[in-house]
């Protein structure tokens, strides 16, 4: 049996140089808008804030709301 320290030390136990990559692209230039993903939080964050805040008071717009939150939360991750 091998503990893995020796074939690392050798070289042998990750065998391939490749570096995985952080996401899958067709083309190479792909960089996620920091930005854009700030302002979509932000956003995100005011709408849960308010739709909790509306739990007591009125539970259909409470959750419209986040609902809204949760689309605007899927939306940043794909910006």
């Amino acid at each position: 049996m091998s503990d893995g320290i020796t074939e690392s030390r050798r070289g042998t136990y990750f065998s391939s140089n490749k570096k995985m990559p952080l996401w899958k692209t067709t083309n190479n230039n792909y960089t996620p808008n920091s930005k854009k993903n700030m302002i979509l939080s932000y956003i995100k964050t005011g709408f849960r804030i308010i739709g909790y805040s509306f739990i007591p008071f009125n539970l259909v717009i409470s959750t419209i709301l986040l609902i809204l939150s949760e689309v605007v939360g899927i939306i940043e991750e794909l910006v």
